[in-house]
């Protein structure tokens, strides 16, 4: 069932995205080379704690971090680890999500850690605006499939694919919540946007094959030919003035 928020539920939603926000670009602020995913976490952790919310995502269906955190072919849910060490020429994934007074932010980006490859500047700049002309359609009377057509049109004009297995979705009182949201598509198709209905579109955008294979730690998402992924995503509302993105502060 599609929930949808009032005025005063996106005014708290508001707050838990810019929480969101704030801690991700924190941590991504701090990637660089020789710092490990796990140092990452900590910086996540202490800035959503220290604004009164808590990790989304800590805990959840028993996830250890606080921060998703996937490097390279990882495409999302990478759990971060004292282990797995930064180096020059990486991509790095950072998902955040915080929730405040009774609400969740959600929003992910991809790093570079030093000089990377021109095809991964490629990649992560394709896949920053697959979200933004996605989100674009995020308007009253559309419908779902617009936002995936518009996605996968545009990843794939520029030789990417878009990962079907996992999607973006509603999000509110819960982390996730009805409807789902894929990158892929018809136009006109799915469920019909009304006002008030907040979304979590996170475009998944690969280098190679769309398709993906879990790790035996039963978390991390990867390609399954081991080429680069890169992720991208924002909280959004619909509202009668436009897509309003919750968890974008301007400086990531």
């Amino acid at each position: 069932m599609i929930k949808l928020k009032s005025k005063e539920h996106l005014a708290v939603m508001k707050k838990a995205g810019e929480i969101t926000g704030q801690a991700l670009y924190l941590a991504g602020e701090a990637v660089r080379e020789g710092i490990s995913t796990l140092q990452l976490d900590r910086i996540v952790r202490e800035h959503i704690e220290k604004c009164g919310a808590r990790p989304s995502f800590l805990g959840y269906a028993g996830f250890p971090g606080s921060a998703c955190i996937s490097v390279n072919e990882q495409v999302i849910h990478g759990i971060p680890s004292e282990k797995k060490i930064l180096h020059e020429g990486d991509i790095v994934k950072i998902d955040v999500g915080a929730y405040y007074r009774g609400f969740h932010g959600d929003a992910a980006r991809t790093f570079p850690v030093g000089k990377i490859s021109a095809e991964a500047e490629k990649l992560i700049e394709v896949t920053r605006k697959c979200f933004y002309i996605g989100a674009a359609q995020a308007v009253i009377d559309n419908r779902i499939g617009d936002i995936g057509a518009a996605v996968q049109k545009y990843a794939e004009e520029n030789g990417f694919s878009v990962v079907r297995r996992y999607v973006g979705h509603g999000v509110g009182r819960d982390l996730h919540e009805d409807p789902e949201v894929p990158n892929y598509g018809t136009a006109g198709h799915g469920a019909r946007l009304y006002e008030g209905m907040v979304l979590a579109i996170e475009p998944m955008i690969n280098a190679g094959t769309f398709r993906v294979k879990e790790l035996a730690d039963k978390w991390t998402v990867v390609t399954e030919d081991g080429k680069l992924s890169a992720h991208y995503e924002n909280t959004v509302a619909v509202t009668e003035n436009g897509p309003e993105l919750l968890t974008d502060i301007g400086t990531v």
